[in-house]
C-alpha cells in the first residue's frame, strides 16, 4: 500500500529522460517549417550570431535561414531530424531573436527543461502615458523590481515595446505571467514578489509541502485613496406637475400693487432721491464706524495683587552657616592667595639649589 500524497508529489532530483534517436529511430514522415519576421534595427546582430544559430540547431538537424531582403527568419526539419518537438523549440528560437532577446540566453530553449512565453502587454492599458508609467513600474528604478523577479522565479525576463519575453523553467513562467498582468492591472509588482519570497521559504520546509499556504500568504487589501469629487451645486429635480408654472410680475404690477403707479412724475423723482440719500446716509455711518473702531482703547486685563510672602516658616541660620564653611573647604576654580605664594616660594627654592 503507497500513500496517495507520495503518488502526487515528484521525488527531488528527478528529471524526465531525454529523448533519444532510438526512440524515434525511424524519423519523421513530412517536414515542417516555420517562419517570422523581424524588426530593421535587428538585422545587424542577426547577422553576426546567425553561424551560431545555425550551429546550435544542426545539432538538433534543424536548418535555419535568414532572409535580409524580406526581413525574415526560417527553420525547417531534414530527414535526419528525429525529435518532433525540436521544431516548435527551433519556432520559439527565432521569435525571441525578433524580440530583442540575446543568443546568450535563447540557445537555453533548446534544453528540456526550458520554455517561453511572449506576454502582449500593449492592449492591457487604454492610455499610451498609463501605459508607460506601469511599464517602467516593472523594471523599476535601474532594472531592481525586475531583477528581483527573475532571481525569485529562475527567468530570463526582456521588456521590450509591447511585449514580455519571458525564458525559464515552467513554474517561474507561470509566476511572471501573473506579475506581469497584475502590474498591467494597476496591481504594484512589490506585492507579488512579498509572496514569491514566503513561498520559496516555505517550499525549504518538507513538512508544508502538502499543506496549504493560504495562513501564510499575506493578504493585500485594495484601497481606492481618490474619491469622486461631488459638485458643489446639487441638481435637484422638482416633482413633475401637468400645471405651468405661474406667470412672473411685471414692473407696473409691482407698481399698482404698491400703488406707485399712480404717483405723479415729479412724487416719483422725490421718492427715488429720497431712497438713495438714505442708502448714502447707511454707507457714511457704517464707514464712520469703522473708522472710529482705531480709536476704541482695547480692553486691559485686570491687576492681579502680589502675594506677600509668607512669614511662618523659620529660617534656619546655624544650616546656612555649616553650608558656607563646606563650600569654603572646596576647592572651585583658582588656588586661594595663600597656596598660591607657597607654590612660588617651594619654586624659588628648587631653582636656587640647581
Amino acid at each position: 500500500a503507497v500513500d496517495e500524497s507520495e503518488l502526487l508529489t515528484v521525488p527531488d532530483g528527478w528529471k524526465e529522460p531525454a529523448f533519444t534517436r532510438e526512440d524515434n529511430p525511424k524519423g519523421l514522415l513530412e517536414e515542417s517549417s516555420f517562419a517570422t519576421l523581424f524588426p530593421k534595427y535587428r538585422e545587424a546582430y542577426l547577422k553576426e550570431c546567425w553561424p551560431l544559430v545555425q550551429k546550435a540547431l544542426g545539432e538538433h538537424y534543424v536548418n535555419a535561414a535568414l532572409d535580409l531582403i524580406e526581413g525574415s527568419m526560417t527553420v525547417t526539419t531534414t530527414k535526419k531530424t528525429f525529435d518532433p518537438y525540436a521544431i516548435i523549440r527551433a519556432r520559439d528560437l527565432i521569435k525571441l531573436l525578433a524580440r530583442s532577446v540575446p543568443f546568450e540566453q535563447v540557445f537555453r530553449i533548446l534544453q528540456d527543461d526550458v520554455a517561453c512565453d511572449i506576454i502582449k502587454i500593449g492592449s492591457l492599458v487604454r492610455k499610451r502615458e498609463t501605459f508607460i508609467k506601469r511599464r517602467a513600474r516593472l523594471l523599476g528604478p535601474k532594472g531592481s523590481t525586475l531583477k528581483a523577479l527573475e532571481l525569485l522565479t529562475n527567468c530570463y525576463i526582456m521588456v521590450q515595446g509591447n511585449t514580455v519575453s519571458a525564458l525559464g523553467p515552467f513554474s517561474g513562467l507561470k509566476e511572471v505571467r501573473k506579475v506581469v498582468l497584475d502590474t498591467m492591472k494597476n496591481i504594484h509588482p512589490i506585492y507579488n514578489i512579498k509572496t514569491l519570497m514566503i513561498k520559496r521559504e516555505l517550499a525549504k520546509d518538507p513538512e508544508l509541502r502538502t499543506q496549504s499556504w493560504e495562513r501564510f500568504l499575506p493578504k493585500f487589501k485594495r484601497k481606492n485613496l481618490k474619491k469622486r469629487k461631488e459638485p458643489k451645486k446639487k441638481n435637484t429635480k422638482k416633482e413633475y406637475t401637468p400645471f405651468p408654472p405661474p406667470q412672473p410680475e411685471s414692473q407696473i404690477d409691482k407698481e399698482l400693487a404698491s400703488g406707485e403707479y399712480f404717483l405723479k412724475e415729479r412724487q416719483k423723482k422725490r421718492k427715488q432721491m429720497e431712497e438713495i440719500k438714505a442708502k448714502q446716509a447707511d454707507a457714511i455711518k457704517r464707514r464712520q464706524e469703522e473708522r472710529n473702531k482705531a480709536f476704541i482703547p482695547p480692553k486691559e486685563k485686570p491687576v492681579v495683587k502680589a502675594k506677600k510672602a509668607s512669614t511662618d516658616k523659620k529660617i534656619d541660620i546655624e544650616a546656612i552657616k555649616e553650608k558656607v564653611k563646606n563650600a569654603k573647604k572646596k576647592k572651585l576654580g583658582a588656588l586661594p592667595e595663600e597656596e598660591v605664594k607657597l607654590k612660588m616660594a617651594a619654586d624659588e627654592k628648587k631653582k636656587k639649589k640647581k
